[in-house]
């Protein structure tokens, strides 16, 4: 039976990765740290999930801790594969705490990365980030893009984390998958994401608040996409960054007119200037993902927030309460 190392279990795009990993019948060994970036209530209910599945292990410790991980290891080698989906994520707060994202996103990184050398893991996939490609790059964005310009400690931070990766690629030949996500929503997300708090908004009657006047577009992709192209990703492809995205932008606006009809309530918007780290629009180019993993988005943006809208709505007790500002 395979077995494979997946971090970040209990996250949003992990646990979904996890779920899909354990329905073909292998053995996942998932580690989180459980922090209170957000409200570990929607961590835990992912993680209630998974621990209900045969062959999931479930590790409470942090990528940061080398020692940890060394333990780790040395109970369940072999691994086929590492996926590294742990990371402190989120562009707006990596300004007020860029310590943080840079003890995960790349320290955390590299121990996994030091691990993988020294217990013979053949296989590493990283999750990075379709903020690495700024303002500078043309649209859509391709994966040989300049990406020496971030916005953001938050993309920065996953720059030095594929850096890394092509170096043990090249230092010892670890096969390495890198896979750029744009703008991932779904049932369950992150609450820091714009679709999950504008549809908590919306549902509750609260003021939503959109920074812009509505017109930034974003490449949204659904999690369910998200999680079958990482999982195609596990093959051997040397080195490679592939894009994972929708290919076809929204508007902010679009997207909230969409939940105002899927939840029958209009939306109360506070208009705020935008942040500076915001960039005004994401594209993926996905050619790459086509032809390397035979891959394609299946799920459109109305289709995906009806799901996220009736999640919402069988949670709402408690996802109500969720912070989201």
């Amino acid at each position: 039976m395979k077995r494979y190392l997946l971090t970040g279990a209990a996250g949003f795009i992990g646990a979904r990765v996890g779920e899909l990993l354990l329905e073909k019948g292998v053995e996942v060994v998932g580690i989180d740290n459980l922090n209170d970036a957000y409200d570990v209530r929607l961590k835990n209910w992912r993680l209630e999930r998974l621990k209900k599945r045969a062959n999931f292990h479930f590790l409470h410790l942090d990528i940061r801790d080398r020692e940890a991980l060394d333990e780790v290891f040395t109970r369940f080698v072999p691994f086929d594969a590492v996926i590294n989906l742990a990371a402190r994520a989120g562009v707006p707060y990596s300004v007020s705490d860029p310590w943080v994202y840079f003890e995960t996103n790349v320290t955390g990184t590299l121990n996994l990365l030091e691990a993988s050398r020294r217990f013979g893991v053949v296989k590493f996939v990283l999750a990075s980030t379709s903020s690495l490609y700024g303002v500078m790059n043309p649209m859509p964005f391709r994966e040989d893009a300049d990406t020496s310009h971030p916005l953001s400690p938050y993309a920065a931070s996953k720059k030095a984390a594929e850096t890394l990766c092509y170096t043990y690629h090249h230092l010892y030949g670890l096969d390495v998958t890198v896979f750029r996500y744009f703008t991932v929503y779904g049932p369950a997300g992150r609450p820091d994401m714009s679709l999950f708090r504008f549809c908590q908004w919306i549902a509750e009657g609260r003021p939503l608040h959109l920074y812009g006047d509505g017109s930034f577009s974003r490449d949204f992709t659904y999690v369910d996409d998200i999680a079958h192209g990482t999982l195609l990703g596990l093959k051997p492809m040397g080195y490679e960054v592939i894009n994972l995205g929708s290919d076809q932008p929204h508007t902010m606006r679009e997207a909230i007119t969409i939940l105002e009809k899927a939840l029958g309530k209009p939306a109360q918007i506070e208009y705020h200037p935008p942040q500076a780290v915001d960039m005004p629009a994401t594209w993926a180019d996905i050619t790459k993902a086509r032809n390397l993993l035979g891959w394609e988005p299946k799920i459109s943006l109305e289709e995906g927030l009806n799901r996220l809208v009736q999640w919402y709505l069988a949670e709402r007790s408690w996802a109500s309460q969720i912070q989201t500002v």
